[in-house]
């Protein structure tokens, strides 16, 4: 695995893991993760069965109460031999009352690769949801979480997913870390679970969806080919929540000059938040259409010319991204126009001590080192990690009664062993993956199939940009187009820890399950 691409992959493990936090040295001396995976199937010498936890619960939703019935714990999965070789953990809420036939289901799980799905669990979409303080440092408890009004819930039943090495899922009997950890891996085994509880809880004629956030949007869009053309499961719809979908066009180490061009919109919307825009403009939407144009229009092609761009060119592309960024012509152009987010973040508030954060960059934190180039640390993570890991475990074994003696694995170090390569429908093997290919041959496929695609304008994880130009160059027929909407929100990676915007995020969800079911 090249750096650039492990440092990628440990970034998107968000906010459990902060960014750049391990050195490759550091890795080689940690036995990784399908060690980890082997050494526990040694302490198994009796191969365990999936165990479950069932409880009954009651919430009140839209001045709606609502009866439900919550089952978590695992499954035991097997391979095409008939030997067990994972247990899969999910956590499903069924409301009572309902026709499991004609109810809609969603499944959902965060990204990674590597992170359980704690995250969307307590921050929007189970019965449960974590009190956080918007834009504070959440790290004192006592912690809090509360009954949720903004669940699925009363529109959907949901399935939040921890795929294996997560959670309480792992590898047993004859399976192997390199079974399940890596691009097609994960979309396999995961597309299988989603097969297995169809079948388990007679819902294959429910009207079905599935929601991916982060890394899980590169994984949803697999899936959703993967079951179509492997299993015959056509979904309704797929929610893409701050997606990454192609490693070539959101990585800026891959010496390619797509990234920085899709990156610029989210700086310019961070220089705005921070008032470090000169003549700042009131409007952002207004603001970033501005950036957006000199994006394609300006900076784009002055980075496709390379060495033949002119003098006089030069000069205006650097009057634009001085104006737009609040990084000085002279900054930019020692960088040769081109400024990797690390960079950008750990710069635009030097002067001022603070580091501005990666995964929400409206947080800022005092940076640890005054001189550094980049970025160490997140300041957004470290804010809001420690209270959902807090409430989930107090959650999970009080009132769902789940009771294990290992420990909950919110994130794990999967990336170090993660196998990058994908079978792209049409294409084959490629190095590192994209899996919009997929999602075009899955919306050709089946063109009944509708996408919601949610993205924060203050996300550098995933940025904006990046989701838009992946969007725009899916490989459909034109009236297929229409299958697709964005929503965008004045808010970074995990937009709902935002008041207003875990509003509307719930708004939109909803309006797009009941247009779909």
């Amino acid at each position: 695995m090249k750096p650039r691409i492990a440092w990628l992959l440990a970034a998107l493990l968000l906010p459990a893991l902060p960014a750049w936090s391990a050195s490759d040295d550091d890795a080689k001396k940690k036995p990784d993760a399908a060690q980890a995976g082997d050494k526990d199937k040694e302490k198994d010498k009796d191969v365990p069965d999936g165990k479950t936890w069932v409880t009954k619960h009651v919430i009140t939703v839209g001045g709606v109460k609502l009866a439900y019935t919550a089952t978590a714990g695992t499954v035991q999965m097997k391979n095409d031999k008939d030997e067990p070789i994972a247990l899969f953990g999910y956590t499903a809420y069924t409301r009572d009352g309902t026709d499991p036939r004609t109810r809609p289901i969603v499944f959902a799980y965060n990204g990674g690769p590597g992170s359980a799905s704690a995250w969307l669990h307590m921050g929007i979409l189970g019965p449960k949801r974590t009190v956080l303080k918007d834009l504070e440092s959440n790290t004192t408890g006592p912690f809090r979480s509360v009954d949720n009004e903004y669940t699925i819930l009363d529109r959907a039943d949901l399935v939040m997913i921890d795929p294996v090495g997560t959670g309480y899922s792992r590898v047993i009997g004859k399976g192997d870390g390199k079974d399940f950890w890596g691009v097609d891996q994960d979309i396999e085994s995961v597309a299988k679970f989603i097969v297995r509880y169809l079948g388990d809880n007679n819902r294959w004629s429910a009207p079905k969806f599935i929601l991916g956030e982060s890394y899980g949007g590169m994984r949803t869009a697999g899936v959703s080919y993967e079951l179509l053309t492997k299993h015959n499961v056509a979904l309704n719809g797929i929610v893409l929540v701050s997606p990454y979908l192609d490693f070539g066009s959101g990585n800026a180490g891959l010496g390619l000059d797509v990234p920085y061009v899709n990156f610029l919109s989210t700086f310019a919307a961070t220089a705005w938040y921070h008032n470090m825009v000169p003549n700042r403009p009131a409007d952002l939407q207004a603001f970033l259409r501005d950036v957006e144009q000199f994006a394609q229009n300006v900076y784009a092609p002055a980075l496709f010319k390379g060495a033949r761009l002119t003098a006089d060119e030069r000069k205006t592309v650097l009057a634009g991204l001085a104006r737009y960024t609040g990084l000085s012509e002279d900054y930019w152009d020692k960088a040769n126009l081109r400024i990797d987010e690390g960079r950008f973040l750990q710069e635009l508030m030097r002067s001022r001590g603070l580091v501005v954060g990666r995964i929400d960059t409206r947080y800022t934190g005092g940076t640890l080192n005054p001189l550094g180039e980049s970025m160490s640390y997140d300041p957004y993570s470290s804010s809001v990690a420690p209270a959902i890991v807090a409430t989930f475990n107090d959650y999970y074994r009080g009132e769902l009664k789940v009771e294990s003696d290992r420990p909950y694995v919110l994130s794990g170090s999967l990336y170090r062993s993660w196998d990058q390569q994908h079978d792209e429908p049409g294409r084959g093997k490629v190095p590192y993956a994209n899996t919009i290919s997929d999602l075009s041959h899955a919306m050709t496929l089946n063109p009944k199939m509708k996408v919601l695609v949610q993205s924060g304008y203050f996300d550098l994880a995933c940025p904006y940009g990046t989701v838009n130009y992946a969007i725009e160059h899916l490989d459909v027929a034109p009236a297929l187009r229409g299958n697709v909407a964005i929503e965008h929100y004045e808010a970074g990676h995990m937009m709902y820890v935002h008041p207003a915007s875990m509003v509307k995020f719930k708004k939109d969800l909803a309006a797009f399950v009941d247009a779909n079911k």
